[in-house]
């Protein structure tokens, strides 16, 4: 069904005579194409509302597991960077099996799954971030973040304007939808970010950031390095960086809270809110906080203030902003 066809259905049936009426008519249409348009673009809402029963569409279940894996459900555009890695599974036969919760957040849930293949050694450990939407608490980012991202769908806008249930899904697929992307920009531009497996609706499926037996990698604000550890982790946070300054970009929201350290290596994780720091009027302003954030961290635990000045310059450099 297109578009057309799907927002066709939202037409008022009845005569609505104010102005108040009208309104009330048009919202209450539009949140009856709602399943439509879910099952058209693969958003997720359960059957008790609370969008996080299901990835896609519904199947009959596999003999083991919670559900079968959802690789074919994916577009091309919608899996992660060619080539894939070695530990990817994307065999249709596999299972998805969630192993227990992450995280929790205001803006999001993070799940360990095992993607695995019965009957072989084929598995991998993923990390699912599921946004939240309809009756979960909103976005604290929405206002400075959403600016210019819009549908080309002019109803779809106005539900995200009026934060309809409808609208607050649209909303929460547009930042998974935006994370997934970022990564895939991240990923292909050398920054170590965990790789992005694949985005469906509202669950963004990304590589698992731990140990083989499900245990997270410690976030940044966790640690208490020494001086060798402190300066092999500032090394590794000015070489992402500056990549990210290459290519384009700022972090956002970066701070130690999301920076991983897997057996010392340092990964960049939440980038929902990365900056076109060429686009963006403010681009220089986000990138002069981001460096401000983390190396408020790292001078607190030694690190001179000097070279946390001669990073916010470089990057600027780096990303042809001036001095």
């Amino acid at each position: 069904m297109h578009d057309n066809e799907i927002f066709s259905r939202m037409r008022p049936r009845g005569r609505a005579t104010t102005r108040e009426e009208r309104a009330e008519v048009a919202e209450r249409s539009l949140d009856d194409a709602f399943a439509e348009y879910t099952a058209r673009y693969g958003l997720t809402v359960g059957s008790n509302g609370d969008g996080h029963d299901g990835a896609g569409p519904n199947h009959d279940g596999p003999p083991s597991g919670d559900r079968w894996s959802t690789w074919d459900e994916s577009a091309a555009g919608e899996r992660g960077p060619r080539p894939y890695p070695d530990w990817l599974v994307t065999e249709l036969a596999a299972v998805d099996t969630e192993l227990g919760v992450l995280k929790t957040g205001k803006e999001a849930d993070v799940f360990l799954l095992e993607r695995a293949v019965p009957g072989t050694d084929r598995a991998t450990l993923m990390a699912a971030k599921r946004y939240r939407d309809l009756q979960h608490r909103m976005f604290h980012r929405d206002a400075g973040y959403l600016e210019g991202r819009r549908d080309k769908e002019s109803r779809i806008n106005r539900a995200m304007s009026k934060r309809t249930a409808f609208g607050r899904e649209a909303i929460a697929g547009q930042w998974a939808y935006a994370e997934f992307a970022a990564l895939s920009a991240l990923w292909s531009a050398g920054v170590a970010v965990p790789y992005p497996v694949q985005i469906l609706g509202t669950e963004l499926l990304m590589e698992f950031v731990g140990d083989d037996d499900g245990v997270a990698a410690p976030r940044l604000a966790q640690l208490r390095p020494g001086p060798d550890e402190l300066e092999h982790l500032w090394e590794q946070l000015v070489h992402n960086l500056e990549l990210m300054a290459l290519a384009g970009y700022a972090h956002g929201d970066l701070s130690a809270y999301n920076l991983l350290v897997e057996d010392g290596r340092l990964v960049v994780i939440d980038v929902p809110q990365i900056v076109d720091v060429i686009g963006n009027p403010h681009g220089r302003s986000f990138l002069d906080r981001d460096v401000r954030n983390i190396g408020g961290w790292f001078t607190a635990r030694g690190l001179h203030p000097g070279r946390v000045d001669d990073l916010g310059r470089a990057l600027a450099a780096d990303a042809r902003l001036g001095g």
